[in-house]
């Protein structure tokens, strides 16, 4: 393959929101996909719940819209909230149309269920893996279509924008995008991308964090990118914690499901009592920033390691057929979860945060979309609502593809000119075990001084030292030919920082974020985005 490409769109990341946006768009144009591992590592892969969805007859779009707006805390923007809820019947159906199978009741419907925060039920769901079931479907649809091209163990390095770059220490920056810089891993070289349309895709950030749901991937690149061209970004202190993750966590926390809680399941301390009727009048079914805050205190309070999820009271027969993944990589840990109960603890899970975009997926770059949950549309404020992510990914995947068709209509076929990638000044090291040690140490940071429940103190201390271990990796950067683990590195480093920076900024408690310094809700200052 030539190290110089030329596309209509060039898609960066295989979640959801990428292939569904190239579905909608494959038609228009020649869409290229790079994804960073095989085509189904993504987070939407490992979504277990389902999406959320008006779809029963004692169910409305009013009361999604009232549950999300609550779950919100106040930062969420109505226009977009009613817009991906009034949208999600018909984009559900457009998933079924590609081939997505859900699952049904005994009479054909659709099966619905409940997680933390909704009040009626209506989590559309392909059992307890359906996020696989879509991936799959929509990587299947994509290969029939003749215009989509998808290259795996592909990296995006940086945007290129205009004013054209001239030289690889100068951070590209301008005013419209024009593709990506690319790095072929198994190739090891680097691809000039040239698109007219570039969408963001590239999921989360939880790798920031030590312990997370997040597939190894995660490392918050399309947020680094876009910051490092100028986009506008917003919202990172509001990263969500999933209440219930399996203990002892392993190199990635395994993620126990809110549907389960929804099915009846309850937490207990280790001593058996149901401790969230103390916290909230939705007791096991409130919103995640309450349930995960809950835990931690809990386990501060009592010294412990973990609490416990309940779900032995109902019909063995009715969870192993509800949950049949959960059963069986629990009966693989020795757990069998019809009898007993399962040691849970918070990880990292979800950023409400990301580049901001307005109702059609476009950021503050010409030429830049953004869909997914490296995006920040205003639908989840400060916490997300179970449920509502694959929601907004599909709803504004599709929003986005209709204006840039439109957008590429109005362009010409004639690309900017833009140098291929130089590598000149570089040299091979051999510290590489800096990658690692580096990678560890933020995590930790992250971890203990940045997680659920935050302080002043906390936020500055890993404010100094991830400032200097960022430092340390640029100059480590420029002076040695990428690879896909500095590339990372550094984009964990930026994103920490920049999540680091919004927390400080925000100087209250709401959602997701909690300082003991500021422990109040202050709709009078603070009823507003943190935009840098």
């Amino acid at each position: 393959m030539d190290d110089f490409i030329q596309t209509d769109y060039l898609v960066i990341g295989s979640g959801v929101a990428g292939l569904s946006f190239a579905l909608n768009v494959c038609q228009e144009g020649k869409v290229t996909i790079i994804t960073k591992k095989s085509h189904t590592e993504s987070n939407t892969n490992y979504a277990q719940g389902g999406i959320a969805s008006v779809w029963s007859k004692d169910d409305s779009a009013d009361l999604h819209i009232k549950d999300t707006l609550k779950a919100g805390a106040g930062l969420c923007h109505q226009d977009a909230v009613e817009l991906v809820i009034r949208d999600g019947p018909e984009r559900i159906q457009e998933l079924i149309k590609w081939g997505v199978e859900f699952s049904r009741s005994r009479g054909g419907e659709l099966a619905l269920g409940r997680e933390g925060g909704h009040s009626r039920d209506r989590i559309v769901h392909a059992g307890d893996l359906t996020g696989a079931e879509i991936e799959k479907a929509l990587v299947a649809r994509a290969k029939e279509c003749g215009n989509i091209e998808m290259l795996e163990n592909h990296v995006a390095i940086d945007l290129i924008t205009v004013p054209k770059v001239r030289e690889r220490k100068i951070p590209p920056t301008g005013t419209r995008c024009w593709g990506a810089y690319v790095l072929d891993v198994e190739g090891k070289k680097i691809l000039t991308i040239l698109a007219k349309v570039v969408l963001l895709c590239t999921g989360g950030a939880g790798r920031v964090y030590l312990h997370t749901t997040n597939p190894d991937i995660a490392t918050g690149d399309g947020i680094a990118m876009a910051y490092r061209a100028g986009a506008k970004i917003a919202n990172l202190e509001f990263m969500q914690f999933h209440p219930t993750t399996l203990y002892p966590p392993k190199h990635q926390s395994f993620l126990i499901t809110e549907a389960v809680r929804g099915f009846g399941g309850i937490l207990r301390t280790q001593d058996g009592h149901a401790f969230m009727e103390d916290y909230n009048p939705l007791k096991d079914l409130a919103p995640r920033d309450i349930v995960a805050r809950a835990i931690d205190r809990e386990l501060k309070r009592r010294g412990e390691d973990y609490v416990l999820l309940d779900i032995t009271h109902k019909d063995a027969d009715e969870v192993r057929q509800r949950f049949p993944h959960i059963y069986k990589t629990l009966m693989e840990a020795g757990i069998d979860m019809t009898r007993e109960l399962i040691p849970v603890v918070p990880a990292a899970h979800y950023m409400c945060g990301g580049v901001v975009t307005d109702t059609s997926g476009r950021t503050s770059i010409q030429g830049l979309y953004a869909a997914g949950e490296v995006a920040m549309t205003g639908v989840h404020g400060a916490n997300r609502l179970a449920s509502n992510s694959l929601l907004e990914a599909v709803v504004f995947a599709h929003r986005a593809a209709i204006t840039a068709a439109n957008e590429l209509r109005e362009i010409s076929d004639r690309f900017p000119s833009v140098p291929r990638w130089s590598d000149e000044g570089t040299m091979n090291h051999e510290e590489w075990i800096l990658i690692s040690h580096d990678k560890q140490e933020i995590q930790r940071l992250m971890w203990d001084y940045v997680g659920i429940v935050r302080s002043n103190l906390r936020l500055l201390r890993a404010q100094r030292r991830v400032d200097l271990i960022a430092e340390e990796i640029n100059s480590f950067y420029w002076k040695t030919p990428v690879s896909e683990g500095i590339l990372e590195l550094r984009n964990i480093a930026l994103v920490a920082q920049l999540i680091i920076f919004c927390a400080l900024t925000r100087r209250e408690s709401r959602g997701l974020h909690y300082n003991t310094d500021y422990p109040d809700r202050d709709d009078h200052a603070w009823k507003q985005d943190t935009v840098i």
